[in-house]
């Protein structure tokens, strides 16, 4: 078993996996993040089932990741004063327990719109905590030398569950019912809790203690923020890209029945596509990241998902959605991924907790806007209307941010 895996990690694209703790970690996460993709699948199709409406796919996309914004600066400041791993498992029990009611609520056939949207709010909470420490957890089981390699195969792990999730959710729903899609999901938790549980950390002694005051380490945060510009510009971007751009997958459902009339199993091929795009952007960011520079990936990554869901959001037929979706995929990755391990590069280790909560704030808290904007516009334009109207947002933003910053290095260099 050692030699596998020695030859594993010897190829560039997996060298992460050298590091044992990371290891467990990507093994866990795989099961995990498989019952996780189930459990969104199901959770769309239960809405549009329950109420036929985009705007209320929208508003549960809302509910679901404003939490965030209250939540994830306090988190970050949590994640730089305390044991990651602990509060990391804390998090992966109590999402255990929400998909366990979910399953018992559809078992006894009570489940409503309204209380979806109460329990949507409730796993908001855990995952607005959840996000930020594990994001910030990456780097103290690879090291920084690592860390953009181990983000971009957490990133192909978690869209190997994308393409394997939504792919399994479908059949699940078609063959035994949709409370089992919620179940699945709970027992895949208990991967991820054990592998925890095997890992061995040695714990870094936080400088800070006392009672967490979330505005001082906002400020702290900020004031490094604001010295960097390349980070003020990369956070910009990922605002954009998630409030006009990422949005775009609440109105699946909508495309799935209305649109292509592919049903259940066709909604688990549009998000299985996606996923397959995003597992090939992400493996190659983690083969070539360090021969091809951070920025061509950003910007790359912009522009194939501009042209791809404006491809989708114009197609009536069935096999060229599912392919524009992959290009999907592809640029979502390739950005995110990327802007993800640029700005854990940039900061300081005793700020990585703090920024990476900020971060989690605005690619977070800026998706429920972005899907509540997107249910509204969808209502009055049409979905093709709003998801090309998002990509277009994307595209000048793009453009901007680019052109901005081909003007900052200039200034650098003649300086």
């Amino acid at each position: 078993m050692g030699t596998v895996v020695d030859r594993i990690s010897s190829i560039p694209t997996f060298r992460s996996l050298r590091h044992r703790n990371y290891r467990l970690f990507f093994t866990g996460q795989l099961f995990s993040l498989i019952g996780s993709w189930m459990q969104i699948m199901g959770q769309q199709w239960l809405v549009y089932q329950l109420t036929r409406s985009s705007a209320w796919l929208g508003a549960i996309g809302f509910f679901q990741n404003i939490p965030v914004v209250f939540f994830s600066l306090y988190a970050g400041s949590l994640a730089d004063r305390m044991s990651k791993r602990n509060l990391v498992i804390i998090t992966q029990i109590l999402s255990l327990g929400q998909a366990v009611l979910i399953a018992g609520l559809l078992y006894l056939n009570v489940i409503t719109v309204e209380v979806l949207a109460v329990l949507a709010v409730l796993l908001g909470i855990i995952n607005a905590f959840d996000i930020p420490i594990r994001q910030s957890f990456i780097v103290e089981l690879v090291g920084k030398e690592n860390l953009t390699n181990a983000i971009a195969l957490n990133s192909a792990t978690f869209n190997m569950a994308r393409i394997i999730g939504p792919a399994i959710g479908g059949i699940v729903i078609s063959a035994f019912g949709l409370e089992w899609c919620f179940i699945f999901n709970a027992i895949s938790f208990l991967a991820v809790i054990v592998s925890l549980y095997q890992m061995k950390i040695v714990e870094v002694k936080k400088e800070q203690t006392g009672k967490i005051n979330v505005l001082a380490s906002l400020k702290e945060s900020m004031r490094y923020i604001r010295s960097e510009t390349v980070l003020v510009a990369l956070l910009t971007l990922v605002a954009i890209m998630t409030l006009f751009g990422w949005s775009y997958s609440v109105l699946l459902p909508v495309f799935a029945e209305e649109v292509l009339k592919i049903g259940a199993v066709g909604l688990g091929n549009l998000l299985t596509a996606v996923g397959i795009g995003a597992f090939i952007s992400a493996v190659a960011v983690a083969t070539f990241e360090g021969r091809i520079q951070a920025r061509t990936f950003i910007y790359t990554g912009v522009i194939v998902f501009v042209i791809s869901v404006s491809i989708f959001a114009l197609s009536y037929n069935v096999s060229l959605s599912v392919m524009s979706l992959v290009g999907v995929g592809m640029g979502l990755v390739a950005f995110f991924a990327t802007a993800n391990a640029s700005i854990q590069k940039r900061v300081p280790d005793h700020l990585r907790g703090r920024v990476m909560g900020l971060y989690s704030l605005i690619f977070q808290g800026s998706f429920p806007f972005g899907s509540l904007l997107i249910g509204v516009i969808a209502e009055g334009l049409g979905v093709r209307g709003a998801i090309l109207i998002g990509a277009i947002f994307c595209g000048i933003s793009g453009i901007v941010v680019y052109s901005f910053m081909e003007n900052v290095r200039k200034k650098s260099r003649k300086m």
